[in-house]
């Protein structure tokens, strides 16, 4: 079979020049093309050069749709806007999209729904093996803990992070209410100020926490009756994202239309 041919899109950022690397060094992927925005410094320069593995000949462009042409997949971790953009272009080609981008609005998500209805697409909040291995248990221990257990969502990231809580805490969130049986939306507590009262049984709470590099930190805490329970998953190196966004790109060879999540990836849905 041959290599699968991958874009990044946004490959001059920190996220997509780590792309770029994993792409070469995985078996059975290719880098096929590789974009950034109208103005960019980046445009027209080697991609390879940009991420510091040597030249490999994809040029940097603007023209997303040029860049799509001929590719299995395209890689973004960009912003709700230009990934809604990018959902439209690459449902009309047939390319893949596999999203890490976060701070996605409800009317975002459901663009990108209407996409997958016609084009194969991947989205996750965190594309980390051990992130999504972390959800499944706080999916199977929501539910097998009542509401005398109360939930909390910690995370801390780095301080340039301009989304809260972040995409995995909201996936882990997810998780939590999946296993209650309840909506996220109508039982999460997102602020504390003031004198707020008692805490609402069966409500999930999150706690944002952002300063220095933190890469990412994530706990899920089950407070009950004079015992607690934390499951934590601790991001040590941004790579782990890279190299989970090439697997799904690779897993996507083949499949049917539709949205799917790291969970279907890697099979602990």
């Amino acid at each position: 079979m041959s290599d699968m041919k991958l874009v990044v899109f946004g490959a001059a950022g920190r996220m997509g020049r780590m792309l770029v690397t994993t792409i070469a060094d995985t078996q059975g992927a290719v880098l096929h093309g590789a974009t950034d925005r109208p103005g960019a410094e980046a445009l027209g320069k080697d991609a390879g050069l940009l991420a510091g593995i040597g030249a490999n000949g994809v040029i940097v462009t603007d023209d997303v749709g040029k860049a799509l042409d001929g590719a299995g997949a395209v890689i973004d971790f960009s912003a709700p806007a230009a990934t809604v953009a990018l959902a439209g272009l690459a449902a009309e080609r047939g390319v893949a999209h596999i999203i890490g981008t976060t701070g996605l609005s409800e009317a975002d998500l459901a663009a990108l729904a209407a996409a997958a209805k016609r084009n194969v697409v991947v989205r996750s909040g965190n594309m980390s093996l051990g992130v999504n291995l972390l959800a499944a248990l706080v999916r199977q221990a929501a539910a097998a803990l009542g509401e005398d257990f109360d939930i909390e969502v910690l995370e801390m990231h780095h301080r340039h992070k301009v989304d809260a809580p972040s995409g995995t805490a909201l996936l882990l969130g997810e998780a939590a209410a999946e296993g209650r049986g309840i909506n996220l939306g109508q039982r999460s507590v997102r602020v504390r100020d003031g004198h707020t009262g008692p805490r609402t049984p069966g409500d999930i709470g999150f706690a944002t926490l952002r300063g220095g590099s933190v890469v990412g930190d994530h706990s899920v805490i089950f407070a009950g009756p004079h015992e607690r329970i934390t499951l934590s998953h601790h991001a040590e190196d941004r790579g782990i994202f890279a190299r989970g966004a090439v697997r799904a790109a690779l897993w996507t060879r083949g499949r049917a239309p539709g949205l799917y999540s790291m969970a279907d990836v890697l099979g602990v849905g």
